[in-house]
């Protein structure tokens, strides 16, 4: 064990300390840390099972116990459970022990798709509050607090409200005061953060759900802190939950020989925000400032963050500043477009495009030339497209068609909101056919449509396919965007008897 891992202590240390010891692994896994396994071999070092004196993830005693005490310790909560197949074994497992089988659920319709199948599982019935759009922008505006208290009132059967904050655009809601509307009508509130395990780590971030009153909050602390992908948190607070049902859908939708590596890089990551954290989110918002301040000479090419919503209602507290969502104004430059560019001229790879935005990620991790790099792209992008759409404009005299800002006039987006016929798990399980989908308009999904990334569904099961749905997935598969649950030759599951 060399000097930093004894400095750092906790899970890693210990196997490090246990790879270089003389014990011979009579036990799984098989590579059992063979050198002659190739290439791979370097990870092997610390990869074991539960043997002695490491624990039990699922009746967590010692040292796996005293991490995951850790982790609570940083966020507060009543206590804090390692997920090791990410935040969807935290979402499925909360709302399976807070909504009873066949019961009903209230969600926000822009949940994960995770929420949709924990309520396929359960056999749930799913009522929608639909977060409106922001003006201007195609995406979703944080969640009615009034919205919710009069869905509880029409819907008083409800056991559980979800709602996700941040969303996948850094889109935060006021997770305080729907605890309160939640919690005055005797609801389990599950907030669904696996976008913000980095709020309430640091003055300059926003406040966690968990601080806030949620009854069970999910992390994914892969998605914006420094740890390995799949590793996720769960915290639950509060009498409301049964933590005995909790803990036993965590055994049942979690493996029995969870990944020590990546439980130890869910250790060291705790580690490393408690010893660096303040030092490192100080400098993130120093870089975003500044990123601001470079990229607000741009004309076609914007950013999305809190200031523009200062004179606009809206519902949300706050525009997580991880998550820049670069929309374009000009109709020859969409998402898709855009994401392209960046990647394939400079290099930069983004999270995510849609039809008039791209998303890029950025953490406490990155550094100074990696918030430059994806300045300068979008201001030299931006100066590209204005050479262009001037040269466009002289030569067809329409000069007078674009906007001051450099947007071309356009209507508002409305919401799609698909009407449902039946329980989403009666249409999963019924009997379904493969149909076009330029023919399924009237047909009753018996699938998931949905753009990945994110993730959250345009249509569900036992909804009703639109011949306005049909238009807007066909859009996003001639633009490119990754859609899900549409064939790559164009079919679509439908129930065959309806």
């Amino acid at each position: 064990m060399n000097k930093r891992d004894k400095e750092s202590g906790g899970l890693y240390a210990a196997l490090s300390a246990y790879s270089g010891s003389d014990y011979y692994p009579c036990h799984m896994p098989g590579h059992k840390r063979s050198k002659a396994a190739g290439d791979m071999a370097r990870y092997y070092d610390i990869d074991i099972t539960e043997i002695d004196g490491f624990d039990d993830l699922h009746h967590a005693e010692g040292i796996l116990r005293d991490a995951m005490a850790l982790a609570n310790e940083i966020y507060g909560a009543g206590e804090t459970f390692y997920l090791v197949n990410g935040s969807t074994g935290g979402v499925l497992a909360s709302i399976m022990t807070a909504a009873e089988r066949g019961s009903e659920i209230l969600i926000a319709r822009n949940c994960h798709r995770s929420v949709y199948h924990a309520a396929v599982m359960q056999e749930l019935t799913l009522r929608y509050c639909y977060p409106p759009l922001l003006e201007e922008y195609d995406i979703c505006d944080g969640v009615p607090v009034r919205e919710i208290e009069r869905l509880l009132e029409r819907y008083p059967d409800c056991r559980a409200v979800v709602v996700t904050s941040p969303t996948y655009e850094g889109i935060v809601s006021d997770i305080g005061a729907i605890a309160e509307a939640v919690h005055a009508r005797d609801k389990i509130l599950i907030v669904d953060e696996a976008h913000g395990a980095h709020f309430g780590l640091d003055k300059n971030m926003p406040e966690g759900a968990v601080a806030q009153g949620a009854d069970l909050v999910i992390h994914s602390l892969h998605k914006t802190l420094p740890a390995m992908t799949q590793t996720a948190l769960l915290h639950v607070q509060g009498d409301r939950v049964d933590q005995r049902k909790l803990r036993a859908y965590l055994r049942m939708l979690q493996t029995s020989s969870p990944s020590y590596v990546m439980m130890a890089s869910m250790d060291s990551c705790m580690r490393y925000v408690r010893a660096h954290g303040a030092e490192r989110f100080a400098f993130m918002r120093r870089q975003y400032e500044l990123f601001c301040s470079k990229t607000d000479r741009c004309r076609y090419i914007h950013v999305g963050r809190m200031s523009d919503l200062a004179k606009k209602p809206h519902h949300l507290t706050d525009w997580d500043i991880g998550k820049l969502v670069i929309f374009t104004r000009h109709p020859a430059y969409n998402g898709r477009r855009l994401y392209d560019i960046l990647r394939q001229e400079y290099h930069l790879q983004l999270e995510m495009a849609a039809g008039d935005y791209a998303v890029a990620i950025m953490s406490m991790m990155d550094d100074k030339e990696g918030w430059q790099r994806l300045a300068d792209a979008l201001v030299q992008i931006d100066d590209r497209i204005e050479r262009e759409s001037l040269c466009a404009a002289v030569q067809s005299g329409q000069t007078a068609s674009l906007k001051a800002d450099g947007r071309m006039e356009d209507g508002a987006p409305e919401t799609v909101k698909p009407v449902a016929v039946m329980r989403a798990a009666d249409a999963f399980f019924g009997r379904r056919e493969e149909v076009e989908l330029s023919c399924a308009a009237g047909r009753v999904a018996a699938d998931f449509i949905d753009l990945y990334p994110p993730g959250v569904p345009l249509l569900v099961p036992g909804e009703i396919i639109s011949g306005g749905l049909i238009a807007r997935i066909e859009a996003c598969r001639h633009m490119g965007l990754r859609v899900r649950g549409v064939s790559a030759s164009g079919k679509t599951a439908v129930l065959a008897e309806y």
